[in-house]
């Protein structure tokens, strides 16, 4: 168990995208499932209710948000694991796996001593004071299950290493998507409680930022019944909707991301398309050369050569950088240019890496031997690009 809780902090670094960039792929994850069933009041599943408002949700964002790709971790009534452990790890590994740059599970809640209890939260990766303390609550009690264990020294310290890092690279996205979650469940007439922070292994495993949502109570008979109904579970995706597309248009205007682009659709943009566009008036009024006479020879004229571009070769870190770190500033769904402004004062100074997910084109700063020396490095960076972090690379490719 500690070796994995290595592997997926040292991953989550190196394997880390920069959301900022754009969102194109995002992950929609049904809590439970099969042999899982969460909750269970009456004859009403948890696992049930969060498949259907997951379903419902991925067709609203792929009918309004048709550049955003989205993959579910299920879409049936199955488990995706033989224990809870490993399936919560399979969720994770298909987020992964699919490159998304936003994970949202799904789930229900239950305060079986507390029925009148009810309204919707949302929950990013982090360690409560109450964890801290190891005071129980409500929210402790119902995901004590799926929670990782703190009472081991070095997995308690790996995972509050892990913690320090996300908030220079989800940590903020997470808890962005989790407030505007929370505006929208209040919008739409929910009692919106707060945004919490639990040590979910789900939300750990995930090497991009997360939220697992809990849309309601089913310990509350009247909420049960909400959740339960087809208006309900209707309105609990719109207003889940409404969130990712804020949520989505702001990243965008952010980094003046237009469009995204589905990972499938991920293509490297062709030479001629890098050229630039003759204006307006050069096309109503093109330039007309006269012939030219050498003695009796009438010479013909020439039609205009276009320019030839400066960088005609893809501008990516080739295989003659060996292994080593980097600190990566930005990532696209596109190459861009290395003298583009949006490079400030590293213009020119960085180079271009390819990794995994849609946005594969990676923008770093420096190479160093250790990770160490890269962080060191970091906190330089950082004052330009807030959101910079330490990445692996081999052979011109960004690397677990």
């Amino acid at each position: 168990m500690l070796a994995f809780f290595a592997a997926i902090i040292l991953g989550s670094v190196a394997y880390a995208q920069n959301s900022a960039a754009g969102v194109g792929v995002i992950v929609i994850d049904a809590g439970h499932g099969g042999a899982f069933p969460g909750a269970i009041y009456g004859k009403v599943k948890e696992k049930d209710l969060n498949l259907k408002v997951a379903l419902k949700l991925g067709a609203l964002i792929e009918k309004e948000l048709p550049d955003v790709k989205v993959v579910y971790t299920r879409k049936t009534d199955i488990a995706l694991g033989k224990t809870l452990n490993d399936d919560l790890t399979a969720r994770a590994n298909i987020a992964n796996k699919a490159g998304g740059d936003f994970f949202i599970s799904i789930h229900a809640n239950a305060a079986p001593k507390a029925t009148s209890v009810h309204g919707a939260e949302t929950i990013i990766m982090g360690e409560s004071e109450k964890e801290t303390r190891y005071n129980e609550s409500v929210l402790y009690n119902n995901n004590k299950d799926e929670l990782i264990d703190m009472s081991d020294e070095n997995t308690a310290a790996m995972v509050r290493a892990y913690i320090q890092n996300l908030q220079f690279t989800y940590g903020e996205y997470s808890e962005m998507m989790a407030r505007i979650m929370q505006s929208h469940y209040a919008k739409g007439g929910r009692n919106a409680r707060r945004v919490n922070r639990q040590l979910l292994k789900v939300l750990y495993a995930t090497d991009m930022p997360s939220v697992l949502t809990e849309i309601g109570f089913m310990s509350n008979a009247r909420e049960l019944a909400y959740m339960n109904s087809e208006k309900g579970q209707q309105e609990l995706a719109r207003m889940l909707c409404n969130a990712v597309k804020e949520y989505v248009a702001h990243i965008n205007r952010m980094t003046g991301v237009v469009s995204t682009v589905p990972q499938n659709e991920v293509q490297t943009p062709k030479v001629e398309e890098q050229k630039e566009t003759p204006t307006k008036t050069q096309e109503e009024a093109p330039k007309v050369e006269k012939p030219v006479t050498k003695g009796a020879t009438k010479v013909a004229p020439q039609p205009a050569q276009p320019k030839k571009e400066v960088e005609q070769k893809p501008e990516v870190a080739d295989a003659a950088d060996e292994e080593g770190y980097t600190i990566q500033v930005l990532a696209s769904n596109k190459q861009i240019s290395l003298n583009d402004t949006q490079f400030k004062s590293y213009r020119g100074k960085v180079k271009c890496y390819i990794g995994a997910g849609a946005l594969k084109y990676k923008y770093c700063y420096g190479s160093y031997s250790t990770r160490a020396e890269a962080q060191r490095n970091l906190a330089t960076l950082r004052r330009t690009f807030s959101g910079a972090f330490v990445v692996h690379y081999d052979d011109g490719k960004i690397v677990k």
